[in-house]
Order: structure tokens, then sequence, then C-alpha cells
């Protein structure tokens, strides 16, 4: 009786599809997708599906069920599969992906608030004590990672709860998005806003800050971070019915259902959206486009049927104000969760004596120091980003392309162990998607020289316009958590030489 009860508690292939679905595709990819490169952003979301997110998911797949028992997570993989160093600063680069993630989150954060509120993104005219806009962004960042370490600290996990509201609110909004652009293309008479004059459409870029060949390649570092959440893949194989057929099926059918998801979403974008009219003022940016994108279409759908323009007006900004209270809830939700789980993550999973004692104590299951060092960071970063004399349009650039650099990098890691992982011997293996030597070296340099090409061009790109601003910033981060990284495992490595461990 106890193995049909577990069985009927697996994953069937619809539940592992949705499953997959709901931890990779992002709502604000498309929007943001559309504003840098248009109707073009839709054969690099299929292009990045095929060379990465498919053959990266199976890695990550085959890693997961070998070392299910495993509880350090990626370190264990890591470890086991090439060496503790390796292992720690893949995973310690891993960690600092969320850091710079808390960074760009809590200055962005006011963008929903501002939406929330007014309907539109006002924080351009926000001012703190005589500050400008970017100053007075990064000030209220910092009160945000104060509140946020200090209730989570505390182990109020309750608010959480949020992020299941703003999970439900957000996956509207891809209704929304969709059902709205097909009325607005029916009472159009399939009238697109942004025209398909031809096959070029397709490649080439409205946006004129993506007309070089290096800045569209650069664009491939987005299309490769909107399948980010790949790694939960990990945990599913052995939770999965009858894995060594479903699992591949299951993972396949949701790659092409997110790429062909986003493809959908990006082309609806166009059907109400002209990049030029709405996406080409200076006010618009990374950080923004998405609220600007869904107040256009409150816009688009009153007044093609009928609506004034001051009532279509109201009708676009009561449609922003739905789409800031979703993200906000999602990314307070997200921001609790990311205060303490990595950082837990990272100390139980590293070996007793390579991070600092003080900071892997735990109280009522929180790390309260280290999350106290983690707040000091963050805010040490923001002050050094915000205080850069940037406007705040650039802060906000900047910050999310901090946010996609650092958050592939640990992709490279894991994929580039990937030869030595499979050939480890006498390991169980429950699931096997890569046989043969062949075909293990192929996809290990296809998957990390496509993330590491793409985090090139997204780094070099902004350098070659005289923008080292952004080129210096996405590449401070993992370098300075690298180097941080190697000092603490040559402080580990000679007290474990000396005895004293």
């Amino acid at each position: 009786m106890s193995s049909n009860n577990n069985d009927s508690k697996k994953l069937s292939l619809m539940a592992l599809i949705l499953m997959i679905f709901t931890s990779v595709y992002g709502f604000n990819n498309m929007p943001r997708s559309f504003y840098l490169m248009g109707y073009g952003a839709i054969p690099f979301y299929i292009i990045s599906a095929i060379i990465f997110f498919i053959p990266f998911a199976f890695m990550i797949a085959e890693y997961g069920s070998t070392f299910k028992s495993e509880k350090g997570g990626i370190y264990s993989w890591m470890e086991k599969s090439v060496g503790p160093r390796y292992a720690f600063i893949a995973t310690f680069m891993w960690y600092s992906a969320q850091i710079i993630w808390m960074v760009n989150v809590s200055s962005s954060i006011w963008i929903p608030v501002s939406n929330a509120i007014s309907g539109y993104d006002n924080t351009s005219n926000w001012s703190l004590f005589g500050l400008d806009t970017t100053k007075t962004l990064g000030i209220l960042g910092i009160l945000i990672i104060i509140a946020i370490t200090y209730f989570g600290s505390k182990g109020l996990d309750k608010i959480k709860k949020i992020t299941s509201v703003g999970g439900t609110a957000v996956a509207l909004l891809n209704i929304l998005l969709i059902g709205g652009a097909i009325i607005v293309l029916i009472m159009n008479k399939g009238q697109l806003a942004q025209p398909i004059e031809s096959m070029a459409s397709f490649v080439k870029s409205p946006n004129p800050a993506y007309a070089s060949p290096i800045a569209v390649l650069s664009f491939l570092v987005y299309a490769i971070f909107a399948f980010g959440g790949t790694e939960v893949v990990g945990g599913l194989v052995d939770q999965t019915e009858n894995p060594e057929k479903n699992f591949p099926k299951g993972l396949t059918i949701a790659a092409i259902v997110i790429a062909v998801g986003y493809s959908i979403g990006i082309f609806c974008i166009g059907v109400f959206t002209n990049w030029s009219a709405t996406l080409s003022p200076d006010t618009v940016n990374k950080a923004n486009v998405g609220y600007v994108v869904m107040n256009n279409l409150g816009f688009t759908l009153a007044s093609v049927f009928g609506a004034t323009e001051a009532v279509a007006i109201q009708v676009g900004n009561w449609t922003a104000r739905f789409v800031g209270l979703s993200m906000l809830l999602a990314l307070l939700g997200a921001f609790f969760t990311l205060s303490y789980a990595p950082l837990k993550q990272l100390i139980e999973g590293s070996p007793k004596g390579l991070l600092p004692e003080k900071l892997c104590k735990i109280e009522n299951g929180m790390p309260k120091t280290a999350m106290l060092v983690q707040a000091a960071i963050v805010i040490v970063i923001i002050l050094l980003v915000s205080f850069g004399g940037k406007a705040a349009s650039k802060f906000l650039d900047v910050l999310i392309a901090m946010t996609n650099v650092s958050m592939t990098i640990p992709y490279m890691f894991l994929s580039g162990a990937f030869i030595a992982f499979k050939s480890k011997q006498n390991l169980d293996r429950p699931f096997e998607m890569f046989k043969g030597k062949g075909l293990i070296t192929i996809f290990t340099i296809v998957v990390t020289a496509t993330v590491g090409f793409a985090n090139v061009f997204s780094i070099v790109e902004p350098a070659l316009n005289g923008d080292w601003f952004t080129t210096i910033w996405s590449v401070a981060g993992p370098i300075f958590f690298t180097i941080v990284a190697l000092v603490l495992y040559s402080r580990y490595d000679k007290k474990k030489k000396a005895g004293q461990l």
C-alpha cells in the first residue's frame, strides 16, 4: 500500500510541465525583450531554448537525480564532480548572484510601487532631502534592505504568503496580455501597431541602441536570463512518474511551450505597441517598460471600443496599477525568501571551517549574523552605484545588466563541470540523457560557450559605445566575489593542512 501511495504523490507528465513552466516563465521578460529588440527577440528565444535551456536542464536533471540524497545542493554536485575548490567558487558565485539581484530589486521595486499608486512610473520625480532621483532610489533601496533583513531575521516567513497572491495576479497578466492583444487585433482588422515590413523585422531591432551586430548578440544574455530557474529541474526527476520516459518528454514540451509562449507574448506586444510612439521616450527604461506596455494595452483597449482619450488614459493607468500591485507582491515574497534561503544553503552546503564561524551561527532557523553582513554588502553596492553620478534611467539599466551577468555566470560552472561529472565511476545514475563521450563533450562545449559568449558580448558592448560605467559594474561583482571565494578557500585550505580543522 505504501508504494502505491508514494506513486500517487509523484508528478504526472502534465504536472511536471506546469511546474517547470511556472518556475522559469517570467512575465517581465517579454516587454523588456520587445523594448530591446522588437520582433527580433523572437528568434533569440527559440535559439536559446535549443542550444541552452533544453540541454542545460537535462544536465541539471542528471546532477539532481544522481546526488538526490545530498543536502549541499550545487556545492555537493560540484564537489563530487570536480573538487572542493571549484565547488566553493561555483556556489559562492551562485550566491553572489542573489546579492546582485537584491541590489537590483531593492531600488527597482519602487517602480511597481509608483505604478500601484499613480498608474504610471513617477519615480523620475521622486526626491528625498533634495537628492536627485538616482540617489533617492538608492536611499529607498537601503531602507527596504534594512526592513527585510530585520523582519526576515525574526523568522517571520508568514509574510511569504503574499507570494502566492502576487504569483496568481502575475499569471493573470499573461492572460490579459494575450487576450487583450487578440481583441485589439480583431478590432483593428488585423493591423499591427508595430508593422512587420519583411523578414528583416525579425532580425533588426527598432531600438537604435541595438543596431550593431555586437549589440544584437549581447541580447543573447537576456534570452538566457529569461530561462533562469532551470536549477529547480534538478529536484524533479525522482518525483516524476516513470521518469525515464516522462522526464525527457515533459522537459522538451515545457521548453517548447516556454519558448513559444515568450514568442507569442513578444508578438502580442507589437499588436498594440508601436516602438517609436510608445517606447522611444527617455523616460522608458528596462526597469519600467513592462508597466509602460501594459498601461498602453489598457489605453488601446479602451480606445478601440470608442472611449474618449481621457477615459482611455484612466483605463491605462488602472491597468498599470494592477500590474504594479501584482509585481510588488510577487517581488516582496521573493525578496523575503532570497534574503535568507541562498545564504542558508551556502552555509549548510560548505564544509565546516570554510566560512567564518560567526557567520554560520543559526538562530531561530535563520543565519542572523550572516544576514546582517549580507545587508551591509548590499547597502555598500547600492551606495557605490546610486551615487556614481548617473541618471535614474541609466542607474536602473546598469542594475539589470549587473543582474543578468551575475545570474548567468554560475551556469558556466555547472555546465563546465559536466564532463568531469560524467567521467566519475561508481555513481548511481537513475536518469541519464547524455551517453557517449562525443555527445557529452559537444553539449558541454555548446552550453558553456553559449553562456560565455553571451556574457562577453553583454559586457563588451557598452564599452564599445563609450559606456564604461555599465561594463565595469557588470564585471565588478563577479570579480569581487570570485576573489572573496578564493581568499576564503585559501584560508580554509591552510587550516586544513595545518591540522586545525
